[in-house]
């Protein structure tokens, strides 16, 4: 199903084309059986005051936020490292985090970890020209995903394995139990409340009690298997429906690139026209924090289904092929690429959107022009365009309706297609993702749903943490009075 009302915006991945050339490759038909497997006893790994499935960029700084406040919490993760697809899905741009006046009003966790990665290990703006109009500095940054309708923003490339290694310090500094290597399989689920889950490792199958759950897989994985309605449906004029795997080539010259690029338009556009006929879907390097490594972000493949096995299978298959063919044609066309080699292909599929849940309030395209503010905002996204206002995020829109117990965070929160293409990226699931590490963490600690906190006390707790909050929304939160 797709959105009957297409933004025509464009946001983070600005110029990127989506690629359907209808070739599927032919599947085997599935049994009509079914096996039946019998019941038995699962040892429990732990007990927890707040769990937290998925260590991408939501689940990293929820399980921080939650640790902050002196829960027991524990991280399960199925890959060998944190942060998802910031760091194993090489989406180490990292968008936006400034408005148009160049404030930054995705800050908390994100601040934290601008403020502690190495300086070598980013390439961005510096904090004077956030904001910037000026021609020629837009100009530049605008070569280098860091500038947008001529304006300078706080949206800066980093070393994913830099990346992996703050965002564990940081998880460990707050004594959580981190897990890798460990998939869940189903939740845990009683009298309409979610208290914990089964998951499986080379131990087997096994089973965590929590008091508070954090669904942070991408997917609304737990949700999906604890039978709630979910959101498919889609804004085809946007790419955040597609899939692909990203990769590194190294031994480039960046700003030889650059300069042939954007100084001779008659050989660039020879060289994409080339692209295109030679290998189909062709994409353009971005700048990463290196001038000898280039990023690519595609190519973005269109009309395959992100919770579908062979679907997946097949987009890594074609991914990997359409890499080949471009590091060759670059190598052999290109200005800049001459030595060029494949790096890395991304470890992780880059998925932008599966499904999302439902809940009792949520950001919508309508909000955009309207400017509205929620009383009960955990943060604020930066806006498409300079158009619109920043986008107030309501804590409800981490609340699945029809379960207690449990959290959402992340690129599967509650919201409209459209509002889904910007509250997908990275910095948008590390705000949803602290703000539900501290609702779970004060939860766990009173004995509550997170449903029945008021949401001023996460909000005061919020504002300990560095999180922007509108300036109406954070006046009220500081003078709020909230019985024990």
């Amino acid at each position: 199903m797709t959105s009957s009302k297409p933004t025509n915006e464009i946001f983070a991945e600005q110029g990127l084309q989506s690629f359907d050339d209808g070739v599927k490759q032919p599947r085997r038909p599935r049994p009509a059986g079914t096996y039946h497997e019998a019941a038995r006893d699962i040892p429990i790994f732990a007990e927890t005051d707040v769990l937290v499935v998925g260590g991408g960029p939501a689940g990293t700084a929820a399980a921080v936020a939650a640790g902050r406040l002196g829960a027991d919490v524990t991280l399960l993760e199925r890959y060998n490292h944190l942060g998802g697809l910031s760091t194993g899905g090489l989406v180490i741009w990292i968008d936006r985090m400034t408005d148009w006046s160049g404030k930054q009003v995705i800050a908390g966790f994100a601040c934290d970890v601008f403020d502690r990665l190495p300086k070598e290990a980013v390439m961005g703006p510096s904090r004077s020209d956030w904001g910037s109009k000026d021609i020629s500095t837009a100009q530049y940054w605008s070569q280098r995903a860091a500038a947008y309708k001529g304006i300078v923003t706080w949206s800066p490339t980093l070393d994913p394995e830099a990346l992996k290694t703050l965002s564990m310090d940081m998880v460990l500094e707050q004594k959580v139990r981190l897990v890798f290597h460990s998939w869940v399989a189903a939740p845990i689920v009683e009298d309409g409340t979610m208290k914990g889950v089964i998951f499986e490792s080379k131990e087997g199958r096994q089973a965590i009690k929590a008091k508070v759950v954090i669904d942070t897989t991408g997917d609304a994985d737990l949700l999906a298997r604890a039978g709630l309605p979910l959101d498919s449906d889609i804004d085809k004029a946007d790419i955040h429906h597609c899939i692909n795997t990203a990769f590194l080539v190294g031994a480039v010259d960046i700003e030889r690139w650059l300069a042939f690029r954007y100084e001779d338009n008659d050989g660039f556009a020879k060289f994409m026209s080339g692209g295109r006929q030679t290998v189909g879907s062709f994409e353009k390097p971005f700048c990463s924090w290196r001038s000898d490594v280039a990023l690519f972000m595609g190519p973005r493949l269109s009309g395959y289904d992100a919770v579908n096995v062979e679907d997946l299978s097949e987009v890594e298959m074609r991914s990997r092929s359409l890499t080949v063919a471009h590091v060759d044609h670059y190598r052999n066309n290109a200005p800049g690429f001459e030595k060029a080699f494949l790096m890395l292909g991304a470890p992780q599929v880059g998925i932008r959107h599966s499904r999302r849940f439902q809940a009792d309030a949520k950001v919508t395209r309508a909000q955009w022009d309207e400017g509205k503010i929620w009383d009960d905002e955990i943060g604020v996204s930066t806006s498409l365009a300079p158009k619109f206002p920043n986008i107030s995020i309501p804590y409800r829109s981490l609340l699945p309706t029809g379960i207690d117990g449990v959290l959402g965070a992340g690129r599967h929160i509650a919201c409209d297609p459209n509002s889904h293409s910007f509250l997908r990226e990275i910095p948008q699931c590390w705000m949803t993702g602290q703000a539900a590490g501290v609702a779970g963490a004060l939860a766990a600690a009173s004995g509550v749903a997170p449903r029945a906190l008021n949401a001023a006390l996460v909000q005061q707790e919020l504002i300990r943490q560095g999180v922007y909050l509108s300036p109406s929304v954070e006046a009220a939160a500081k003078g709020a009075t909230i019985a024990a």
